[in-house]
């Protein structure tokens, strides 16, 4: 006896959407259909909106050429970095620019930042030379850095990208101080996630490495 063929079940427009959804880090299947079936629902305002802030994500944003921080299009440098405030002697090394929002909401903070783009981690084939370490080097050097604090994620990575940036430092810059984030970062949370008083927390009790 032959067997029908199952028809699609969703339209092919939804399932785009949905397969859209799916590929963003951190949204599963269900997730992904939730989202899609909200924007279908919703008033069409609501897509047309979206898709005219995502046309315009590109275009709009760029990475400062000192800092690596997100800012806009029309900007040359981060405030975090030309401000006469910010202590330029000072730099605090995150992973990725959502980690500098953390760090700021914070208020504990009046150094400069470095955004490395990632850490290393070999299963991913990203070594040093895929960050923007050589960058940070040239920083140190250029802005006579005093210290510089390093603020990578509690993960293998992150433990492992803070201990090569130790090592480097060291051997490059022998009179700076390398600190790292100290207690209340438990292991496994991403700085983004962390809650304000547990960052001002670590940065106080930053330790040397």
């Amino acid at each position: 006896m032959s067997q029908i063929p199952q028809a699609n079940l969703l339209p092919k427009a939804f399932s785009s959407l949905i397969e859209a959804f799916g590929k963003i880090p951190g949204v599963g299947a269900r997730t992904a259909e939730r989202y899609a079936y909200f924007i279908w629902k919703a008033d069409p305002q609501v897509a047309g909106n979206l898709a005219e802030k995502l046309a315009d994500l590109h275009s709009s944003i760029k990475l400062c050429p000192k800092t690596f921080a997100l800012i806009s299009e029309d900007e040359d440098t981060s405030p975090l970095y030309y401000i006469t405030d910010r202590d330029k002697s000072q730099v605090l090394v995150v992973e990725e620019p959502l980690d500098i929002v953390a760090i700021e909401k914070t208020g504990g903070y009046t150094g400069t930042y470095h955004c490395l783009g990632g850490a290393i981690s070999p299963i991913d084939n990203v070594g040093p030379e895929q960050l923007k370490i050589g960058e940070l080097i040239e920083r140190i050097a250029e802005d006579e850095v005093r210290e510089v604090i390093v603020a990578t994620n509690a993960s293998i990575e992150g433990e492992s990208t803070a201990i090569y940036l130790a090592r480097l430092i060291r051997e490059k810059f022998p009179e700076v101080k390398t600190s790292r984030l100290a207690r209340g970062i438990p292991i496994g949370v991403d700085l983004e996630y962390a809650d304000s008083l547990t960052l001002s927390q670590a940065l106080k009790g930053r330790t040397e490495i």
